[in-house]
């Protein structure tokens, strides 16, 4: 950063842009400490807003006024860009331009004069009851998983102790052989490839169904019972499940923790995935992550959303979505179950009520529905 900016001055318009992103990227990560693709989001928001200011022929942040905010904002909305594009980025245009009022590089904010486009607010697709039954089932009779709790191996079994704490029977013991192809696929970090040769894979491929099945059921298992993130999933350790009370332990939002409970199924799924698949699945650099990649290493987003697309297109009739649509399934479910909503917003993670309601309507809407159907006077 140049010594201008430290000394609260505007930094010289040759390298301003410069410096300035990189102050406005370290206030990100370090003081509010925003998720990574928090942060991504807003620097490239911002870098398209100072472009727009050097377009119009000005290098100094003395030019940004509320003009060449509205420009910016406009020459989106020409482009197509939707709502709530618009809504993120005059969002942050008023976290950027607060940003640089404090360290003293403009003599105004001129984002408190920005007005927000609301973006839409549509209702989320859930599955049904029954079919939220349906995808859990069919995967459940898919991979022929035992009707009662695995029980975790004794120590007259003598089992070994794998990288990250997970029992591993003493019948299968986890490789450190990196050039062992134990998922028979193409590998590209720890994202499955499926782009490798059917005479490749075929012989290979009957050994790793078995773990692959048993991650798969327990994401989704874990995914339908707690509705948490995606990211959340990805992110849990094998020590963040109690097994003794149910529970798991998540990182949410803002670094926050929350405790969530979870059932029965997801409990039988997640110990089968702990002693039948993790083992075959681990290698030297594992460390603690509860779901594994084809690697090894961590299970990343791309994966998970793959599993619940692909699951979900078994379904006759079920509509496509993605792991965050399980979220919005459990919690309409739980609603209509009889679950008040500031239970639902604690299991959730939502920092505000407000953002929990929009399931209520949700209930509501299907409420509406089936009594359009079934009411002789509807």
């Amino acid at each position: 950063m140049a010594d201008g900016a430290r000394s609260g001055a505007l930094p010289s318009p040759s390298g301003a842009f410069e410096s300035v992103l990189a102050e406005f990227e370290r206030h990100l990560r370090v003081e509010r400490d925003l998720s990574p693709h928090t942060v991504r989001a807003y620097v490239g928001d911002v870098t398209a807003l100072l472009g727009h200011l050097h377009a119009t022929g000005h290098d100094s942040l003395d030019a940004l006024d509320i003009t060449v905010l509205r420009e910016w904002l406009g020459g989106q909305h020409q482009a197509g860009r939707s709502r709530a594009t618009l809504a993120r980025r005059s969002a942050c245009a008023r976290v950027f331009t607060a940003f640089c009022h404090r360290r003293g590089w403009t003599a105004t904010d001129p984002g408190l004069l920005l007005g927000t486009a609301k973006p839409p607010r549509h209702l989320p697709v859930v599955l049904d009851q029954d079919e939220a039954r349906a995808l859990l089932d069919r995967s459940d009779a898919a991979r022929g998983r035992l009707s009662s709790p695995i029980e975790t191996p004794s120590a007259a079994s003598s089992p070994a102790t794998a990288p990250g704490g997970a029992l591993v029977p003493a019948s299968v013991e986890p490789t450190a052989d990196e050039s062992v192809p134990v998922l028979g696929v193409r590998r590209t970090g720890d994202r499955e490839d499926r782009g490798t040769p059917q005479a490749e894979r075929t012989g290979a491929r009957r050994a790793v169904d078995g773990p692959k099945e048993l991650r798969d059921i327990a994401m989704l298992e874990l995914l339908y019972a707690t509705g948490m993130r995606v990211g959340e999933l990805c992110g849990l350790d094998v020590d963040d499940v109690d097994r003794d009370r149910n529970t798991v332990r998540v990182l949410g939002k803002g670094r926050k923790e929350r405790v969530v409970p979870f059932g029965l199924p997801a409990l039988r799924a997640l110990d089968a995935w702990c002693v039948r698949g993790r083992p075959l699945l681990l290698r030297e650099g594992s460390g603690p992550a509860l779901f594994l990649g084809a690697r090894g290493g961590r299970i990343d987003q791309g994966t998970v959303r793959r599993v619940v697309h692909a699951r979900l297109a078994e379904l006759e009739d079920a509509p496509d979505m993605g792991p965050h649509g399980l979220r919005h399934t459990a919690a309409t479910h739980l609603l209509e179950g009889g679950a008040d909503l500031r239970t639902v917003q604690e299991m959730l993670g939502h920092a505000s009520l407000a953002t929990t309601q929009i399931y209520t309507h949700v209930s509501i809407e299907r409420l509406r529905k089936v009594y359009r159907q079934a009411h002789p006077r509807a």
